[in-house]
């Protein structure tokens, strides 16, 4: 599909729309963290998020490539992934400010860059990784006030801090695995199945913690769970329809307003303000991450000059 102005406004407003959504679902799930389990947490973000997957899936007649898999083992590969990946940023949720929960996050394409390099294979140069350098250093910063002996002063504030700063960082670990996987199985898997198979593990995971860990929720509560679940789903629709209509490296530095979001809501949900290390080590995660974004978008179109060949004299 030719990359035409409309186009590329659809993509950029599917893209801020996916990450209004994600924000919106991860302060519901850091309002909900005070009194539910994490499992219960992934059981309804999970469960909820099928529905509208497979409707938006049969509407476009992909129902069956959906459920259908050649490689069920790496589904499962990528879905231990995705499970690990969300208990952890949820438990990250429980523990940190939304904002700072988020911006250790946005060290995740960081970390995919070197992964690419010691599991892919590709070949990784020495921007990228000077990079990927700059953002473990911004994370540094971020994390420098939860090691505080300050911060420890408050009774249960400095370890719960510390646990949530380690979950975090995990997670964004998990998140670069999922997508190196992802890029494995999008060889030969559809998008729809990839997204279905991420749910229905993520769901199954999520259920067998429900025996050992359980609240009854109210009715305002349930109704917040389950909105979790649909609005992750939405989001990934939004996610995924986004990628239809432009590249990934026009597109994906608009996942930075994300952190955007996360503050508006931190600040008006949770009155949070977080600290100025917090901000400064964002700035240089976020930073780095545009780095490599443009960089790959600026070797990309000398690569297609490239192709091109030169340019024949007009007569």
């Amino acid at each position: 599909m030719p990359a035409t102005p409309s186009h590329l406004l659809t993509a950029i407003g599917f893209k801020l729309v996916s990450a209004l959504l994600f924000a919106v679902m991860s302060a519901l799930i850091r309002q909900l963290s005070d009194v539910t389990p994490v499992g219960q947490m992934v059981f309804f973000r999970s469960a909820f998020a099928i529905p509208p997957v497979l409707l938006i899936y049969a509407l476009r007649g992909e129902f069956m490539s959906a459920i259908r898999t050649r490689r069920p083992f790496g589904q499962i590969g990528r879905g231990a992934l995705s499970v690990f990946g969300m208990f952890t940023n949820f438990s990250a949720l429980a523990r940190l400010p939304l904002a700072e929960a988020t911006a250790i996050q946005f060290a995740s394409p960081l970390i995919t860059v070197a992964l690419a390099a010691l599991i892919l294979k590709e070949r990784v140069r020495i921007f990228r990784w000077s990079a990927v350098a700059v953002g473990f250093a911004g994370v540094i910063v971020m994390l420098v006030p939860n090691f505080s002996l300050e911060h420890y002063a408050a009774a249960g504030a400095g370890s719960m801090a510390l646990a949530g700063s380690v979950f975090a960082v995990a997670s964004a670990f998990c998140n670069a695995g999922t997508v190196i996987q992802t890029r494995r199985l999008t060889q030969s898997e559809p998008t729809s199945s990839i997204v279905f198979y991420f749910s229905l593990i993520t769901t199954l995971a999520g259920a067998v913690t429900l025996p050992f860990a359980w609240h009854s929720p109210t009715g305002l509560q349930l109704t917040g769970l389950i909105a979790t679940g649909v609005l992750g789903g939405l989001a990934h629709i939004f996610l995924t329809e986004s990628y239809r209509y432009a590249t990934a490296s026009v597109i994906a530095p608009f996942d930075y307003t994300a952190m955007l979001w996360a503050l508006l809501l931190g600040y008006w949900v949770f009155g949070e303000l977080p600290g100025l290390l917090v901000y400064v080590g964002a700035a240089i995660v976020a930073g780095a991450g545009l780095a490599v974004i443009f960089r790959e978008r600026w070797l990309g179109l000398q690569r297609a000059r490239a192709a091109e060949g030169p340019r024949r004299p007009e007569i």
